[in-house]
């Protein structure tokens, strides 16, 4: 792999490997890091988190504790995984932010700390970077007011900054997601620590629940109540977040790219050491073995207490011939950040792949529906797009061609990864965006062809 600088930018090239073979230790989950830290700003005393993601986007997570007071400190890194110290005065002691809180690329900054600040008696603002400021607020503005906080956003309460004027004691609420979103329901379940009485958040389909976890894990129950048809989350207000230590699993979604690059290359095989498979984040897994991967699952069952209650697992991952599969909107729900590599996948399988209901995709970093049909037919691939479904039609040779990540850390991973298959080179755009969650990627992908 090669990287060269042009006329329109950074771009990296991706040639095809003869052969791919290794052992990756991966970044410190992401959903998860941005959870300790903002959980150890909300506890008094010392949290120690180790091993969490080293990215730019949590590093925007460790800025905004830092700039409410907490003292937050980078014991060790080794560029993919970072230590923190954190020591705060709890909950009742943060300080009104002096400046603006930079979220950088974060949406899941953004809206976790919107549900926390909603509980605290200070006038804060959240703001980002050009992409973070096309990203919708309104589903958490809706949520936030009704327990008595007062939010504002520009054009019509649609888009950051989102200005946060938070308040204590919140109403209770009983509130259903119109969209499955984890970052939604950890909002308002946030805020529900600051409420008189009990929050309830209802959701059609069980999204991630790491916050659930971490929070019983720091003395805070939430409760799960299992309907029909829906999953009902309740958190009791008035309860005090523990400080803890805690190690972060590695991350699924960063494991995702490894995965379909081992099960789509012809002469495969990789090892992922320490994956954390929790049964609402391990999708990209189940779907690709339905898909006929080859992918052997190693759970770590003597591994120290990582504090998060995270079961965690070695994945192997080897050459495989696959089938394509259908994805209904809840199974889109649960693999939301690894569509994109699933729809890569795809172009590898027999049959058509089709995925229903990913509007969801249109509201990340980029409209990711329509980025990645974009790079995928540039590489020869087939991706038909109606609405908010795609259509990718299997079995299609890919060549080497010009993407655009569109500043997508998700879309430059896949791509890159395509390249390890498509004949000639493969040109990424904007490579430098996979920092956002994924330090060294392209230094791990040239490794492994090694």
């Amino acid at each position: 792999m090669s990287t060269s600088v042009g006329a329109t930018g950074e771009v990296a090239e991706v040639r095809a490997a003869a052969r791919i073979r290794g052992e990756i230790r991966l970044p410190g989950d992401k959903s998860v890091s941005h959870r300790a830290l903002l959980l150890a700003a909300l506890a008094a005393g010392e949290s120690r988190i180790t091993g969490a993601g080293d990215g730019a986007d949590v590093r925007s997570s460790a800025g905004i504790v830092r700039a409410l007071g907490a003292t937050v400190e980078r014991a060790a890194s080794d560029g993919r995984t970072v230590d923190y110290r954190v020591d705060s005065p709890g909950a009742d002691g943060l300080a009104e932010p002096a400046a603006v809180l930079d979220c950088g690329n974060s949406g899941t900054s953004l809206r976790l700390f919107a549900g926390m600040l909603a509980g605290l008696p200070m006038r804060s603002v959240l703001d980002g970077d050009g992409s973070l400021r096309r990203r919708p607020v309104a589903r958490i503005i809706e949520p936030l007011r009704s327990m008595g906080a007062v939010l504002h956003a520009r054009r019509n309460d649609s888009l950051p900054p989102l200005t946060v004027v938070g308040r204590t004691p919140l109403r209770p609420i009983d509130y259903a997601t119109p969209v499955p979103s984890a970052q939604v329901k950890s909002a308002v379940l946030l805020a529900g620590l600051r409420a008189d009485g009990s929050t309830t958040v209802r959701e059609a389909v069980a999204t991630r629940d790491h916050t659930e976890r971490m929070l019983r894990a720091r003395g805070v129950a939430v409760a799960r109540d299992d309907r029909p048809d829906h999953v009902a989350w309740t958190i009791e207000g008035g309860r005090s977040v523990r400080a803890t230590s805690e190690r972060v699993p590695g991350d699924a979604s960063a494991a995702a790219f490894w995965l379909v690059a081992g099960a789509i290359h012809p002469d495969a095989e990789l090892t992922l050491r320490g994956v954390g498979v929790n049964p609402t984040r391990r999708a990209i897994v189940d779907l690709l073995r339905a898909m006929g991967a080859h992918i052997d699952e190693l759970p770590l069952t003597d591994s120290p207490d990582d504090g998060v209650g995270e079961p965690l697992a070695d994945l192997v991952v080897r050459s495989s011939a696959l089938e394509a599969i259908e994805l209904g909107a809840n199974e889109v729900a649960a693999a939301i950040d690894e569509i994109p590599i699933l729809c890569l996948a795809a172009t590898r399988a027999r049959g058509t792949t089709v995925i229903r209901g990913a509007g969801e995709l249109r509201h990340k970093e980029s409209d990711r529906i329509a980025g990645i049909a974009a790079g995928l037919n540039a590489l020869g691939a087939r991706v038909e797009v109606e609405g908010d479904d795609l259509r990718i039609h299997g079995g299609r040779r890919l060549i080497g061609a010009t993407t655009d990540s569109r500043d997508d850390h998700r879309l430059a991973m896949t791509f890159a990864i395509a390249g390890l298959i498509a004949d000639g080179a493969t040109r990424v755009g904007r490579p430098a965006s996979a920092g956002i969650s994924y330090p060294g990627f392209f230094d791990e992908l040239e490794r492994i062809r090694a």
